[in-house]
């Protein structure tokens, strides 16, 4: 229950008390999420490989490489630039091997690539959350013509092709701006839409209810509505939503870099490593393998864990899902 409600309704104390957000609702959410196993699983492999971006730089001074430092003579130039040595040139100073033609070392750009698919993904993420709770905010909020020409907007917004607009935007910028940041930017402002309509949804239902109109009847505004009243209860589908946001800007990433506007040489990332290993996959396999492999596991993974997040935040949604089953499973028998 809202501040004002609580002045305008003395006597509904214990029950705003009981209602209100707070400690408790955060245990029940971990108690649900603690039950689904897999869930968990995908929690510590995200946790795991966010570790191993931050640390990439100790971990590439433990084994004694870098991303960027050539090594000819790792490379046989008479069988086109094939790393010499059985398993791509693994061995105790390159641990998963080198590139082919340039003998860069594999480890150091795995993990590097790591910190840039992760970080393009969530700085985007972070910017289309932002952009949409601000646009369907001010659409829900404000009046038959801010909510008319918002909708519109956001409509134009969800209808562009993500990918055709961003080659569009990556290819006229120059060459010198910060291609990880960059993409990132593009992807962020490109892709809000789906945010706002959302927010925008969930905000038009919660401004009947009667917390919200006793806000309102006090002479409270709309930033301040929106700030005590909104916010806390659209935490649950928001952080839904941009759980299941993450895989797929990583995936964009991996898309556009393969395409060649994404990310650019020198620097490492997972979908730049895969256009360079297109053509080795069956000279050098593990080329293309270990990022194609640490691609897929990174998105499947963010992908449960953010169905474990909305079926936790949401137990409805998981009853209904147990029902369906159930009836599935009759229909077979039947």
């Amino acid at each position: 229950m809202s501040e004002a409600l609580l002045a305008s309704e003395s006597g509904g104390a214990d029950a705003a008390t009981a209602s209100a957000p707070g400690s408790s609702g955060a245990r029940q959410f971990w108690r649900r999420l603690r039950t689904r196993r897999a869930a968990l699983v995908a929690g510590a492999i995200v946790a795991l490989l966010v570790l191993v971006a931050l640390a990439a730089p100790l971990l590439t001074a433990l084994e004694g490489q870098d991303p960027t430092t050539y090594h000819p003579e790792l490379i046989d130039s008479a069988r086109g630039g094939v790393p010499v040595g059985s398993f791509g040139g693994m061995s105790a100073e390159h641990w998963l091997g080198v590139e082919p033609q340039t003998g860069r070392d594999l480890f150091a750009r795995l993990v590097y690539g790591a910190r840039v698919s992760l970080g393009v993904a969530l700085i985007a993420t972070l910017l289309q959350v932002t952009l949409g709770i601000a646009v369907g905010l001010a659409s829900g909020l404000g009046n038959r013509w801010v909510d008319l020409a918002l909708s519109r907007a956001t409509d134009v917004m969800v209808a562009l092709p993500l990918m055709v607009l961003a080659l569009g935007l990556l290819a006229v910028v120059p060459s010198s701006f910060p291609r990880p940041v960059l993409v990132a930017l593009v992807v962020g402002v490109v892709g809000w839409g789906g945010m706002a309509k959302i927010v925008r949804a969930q905000t038009v239902s919660l401004k009947e209810l009667d917390h919200v109109a006793a806000a309102r009847l006090s002479g409270w505004g709309g930033v301040r509505i929106a700030r005590r009243e909104l916010l806390p209860a659209l935490a649950a589908p928001v952080i839904t939503y941009s759980a299941l946001l993450v895989p797929t800007n990583i995936t964009v990433e991996a898309a556009l870099s393969f395409l060649g506007v994404g990310v650019k040489p020198p620097t490492a990332s997972w979908g730049q490593m895969l256009t360079s290993a297109d053509v080795w996959y069956e000279a050098a396999p593990q080329y293309l393998l270990l990022p194609a492999g640490v691609l897929f596991v990174t998105v499947f993974a963010l992908t449960v864990l953010g169905d474990g997040v909305r079926t936790a935040l949401d137990p409805r949604a998981a009853s209904r899902l147990r029902v369906g089953a159930k009836r599935a499973k009759k229909e077979a028998r039947s």
